[in-house]
């Protein structure tokens, strides 16, 4: 029965927002894990090592996020830099190809004599960089089996009322099943940072102007991006060849590109890595999905006539007759400007962007060995290809997870920049170091002024040597939340994230956050104040590498 002094809107306020005394009732841990990726099971197999309990709440049923849905050939940089757990998961791989039933459909020799598996294998340092999506995902359920690890699967943070604050501390977050964990320490671990908006965290999401942090690699970059992944010949824009008034071709926008080195909320274009086989037992022929619309690949078939001959891919060999394919030239697997709103979309308005992802690079697959408007060469290597069928078996053969490439990006005291990557500056509070180019992919499709069609957004410049990442970008400034970090967002500009956010640094930030959180457990003090030569020093046992190597490289425009 109701008490009569209790009305039925304070009732429902009740049950939506739990009161202190409810959250202690609720299933309560040291450290509580937002997001299956690489770096959520790295911080979650740490936080264990310490003696902390752990729960991961994962969205996605299958663990590993990008290393285990296709990105198999590993965006390393300088592999000296990796350790830890990191280095650690790159070891199993190693184990994994040391058995002879590793190699079902390849011989080791065989792959490894191939140019462009140069350098997949380390046997002196006993690590493999080049994997199958399924070996990849073998080994994190490894790390979870062996640390007894609770994993929630399938689980979705209630991104609207699911995250309840005490002060400045996270007390709890519910998922939209129901279920209400509580935890002394977060980790948002996820692509998108959801966790770190629903907390209330400031964040950014697009390309900030060279001016903010005074960089040369941000902002639009029509005159600086003059080398890859770009029209190489005159393509038509336009409905009707010549003429404006027809409107523009799909994946064309109506608007210039901004000026240079502005500022937008572009943001890099996603793709699907997959994992294609040429091995014909072993292979699944492309399929015209449902819902083609052959009008999309216009730019293709006219960049075809206007004489580009590339296959536009770039099928990377992994083992057994693998792939990890990625986008390769002026329009391929990357889907150029039709991401804009994933990062803030709801989850209903993700899958429908999802879906549009798939279907164009699935149609893109059908196009580029059946249409009769690509060229017969072209048709001819690519019916050579498939989609490998002993990966993804649950999803008809296609990655879990897309390459979110970049989403929101938490802006803290510390935000990581060019001048970082390039070493003209090294913080003083080092958790782990990048060495990967900076690298973005195209963000936009344009017409220039010669009315012509071209992409704009992608950068490729090599950073030297290795760089810090700093403590502070992992967690939120101080007077926000004190009880958080952020190894997938963290807070860095654009072009440095281009940088930073590779799986293995993932990895790496993920245990050095699960690292930092049981330490402050045990000081009991905010995130913001724990010492920095106590993390240091539990780092640096645990195997991390914190010292950048390399000269300064200056930045010059």
């Amino acid at each position: 029965m109701i008490p009569r002094n209790i009305s039925i809107a304070l009732l429902f306020a009740l049950l939506l927002y739990p009161s202190s005394g409810y959250a202690q009732q609720a299933p309560s841990y040291d450290l509580v894990v937002y997001g299956g990726t690489s770096a959520g099971v790295a911080a979650a197999v740490q936080a264990k090592q310490m003696g902390k309990s752990v729960v991961i709440i994962s969205p996605d049923t299958h663990l590993g996020g990008l290393s285990s849905s296709g990105l198999g050939r590993t965006d390393s940089g300088r592999q000296n830099a990796i350790g830890g757990i990191a280095k650690e998961f790159y070891h199993r791989v190693y184990l994994h190809y040391a058995q002879a039933q590793a190699w079902p459909h390849q011989t080791p020799e065989a792959y490894l004599a191939q140019r462009e598996a140069h350098g997949a294998s380390d046997p002196k340092n006993e690590t493999w960089w080049v994997f199958e999506p399924h070996v990849a995902e073998n080994v994190f359920e490894q790390f979870i089996a062996e640390s007894k690890i609770e994993v929630l699967r399938d689980e979705w943070l209630d991104r609207e009322k699911g995250v309840r604050m005490d002060g400045q501390r996270i007390a709890s977050i519910t998922t939209l099943s129901g279920k209400t964990l509580a935890g002394k320490m977060f980790i948002d671990a996820t692509y998108e940072g959801d966790l770190m908006a629903a907390a209330g965290v400031t964040y950014t999401i697009g390309r900030e102007s060279n001016a903010k942090y005074g960089e040369v690699g941000n902002g639009v970059e029509v005159a600086q991006n003059t080398k890859n992944h770009r029209f190489r010949v005159a393509v038509d824009p336009y409905v009707k060849p010549g003429d404006p008034s027809s409107g523009l071709v799909w994946g064309v926008h109506n608007q210039g590109p901004g000026e240079e080195g502005s500022a937008d909320n572009r943001v890099q274009a996603y793709c699907y890595r997959m994992c294609m086989s040429l091995v014909p037992e072993n292979s699944v022929p492309f399929a015209k999905p449902e819902g083609y619309d052959e009008s999309v690949y216009e730019l293709l078939f006219r960049n075809y006539e206007a004489g580009d001959p590339r296959v536009p891919l770039h099928p990377a060999p992994a083992p057994n007759g693998k792939t990890d394919t990625n986008n390769n030239g002026a329009f391929s697997t990357d889907n150029i400007g039709m991401n804009y709103d994933y990062p803030e979309a709801s989850y209903e308005q993700r899958k429908n962007i999802l879906h549009q992802h798939l279907t164009y690079q699935q149609g893109l697959m059908w196009t580029l060995a059946n249409h009769p408007r690509v060229p017969q060469e072209v048709r001819d290597e690519m019916s050579q290809w498939g989609l490998a069928k002993d990966e993804f078996a649950d999803n008809d053969h296609w990655p879990y997870q897309i390459y979110v490439r970049e989403a929101r990006r938490m802006v803290s005291d510390y935000v990581q920049t060019e001048h970082d990557c390039r070493r003209l500056r090294i913080c003083d509070d080092s958790v782990g170091l990048g060495s990967y180019n900076m690298d973005s992919h195209n963000v936009q499709r344009f017409v220039t002024a010669e009315g012509t069609v071209q992409n704009e957004g992608d950068v490729q410049v090599a950073t030297g040597g290795s760089y810090a990442v700093s403590f502070r970008s992992l967690i939120p400034k101080r007077g926000e939340t004190a009880n958080l970090l952020v190894p997938c967002c963290l807070s860095s500009s654009h072009i440095a994230f281009g940088s930073i956010r590779m799986e293995p640094v993932f990895m790496i930030l993920g245990q050095s956050s699960a690292t930092a959180a049981a330490l402050a457990i045990d000081q009991k003090v905010a995130l913001q104040d724990l010492p920095y030569p106590l993390l240091k020093a539990q780092l640096e046992k645990d195997g991390q590498q914190l010292v950048p190597a390399g000269k300064p490289k200056p930045i010059t425009p």
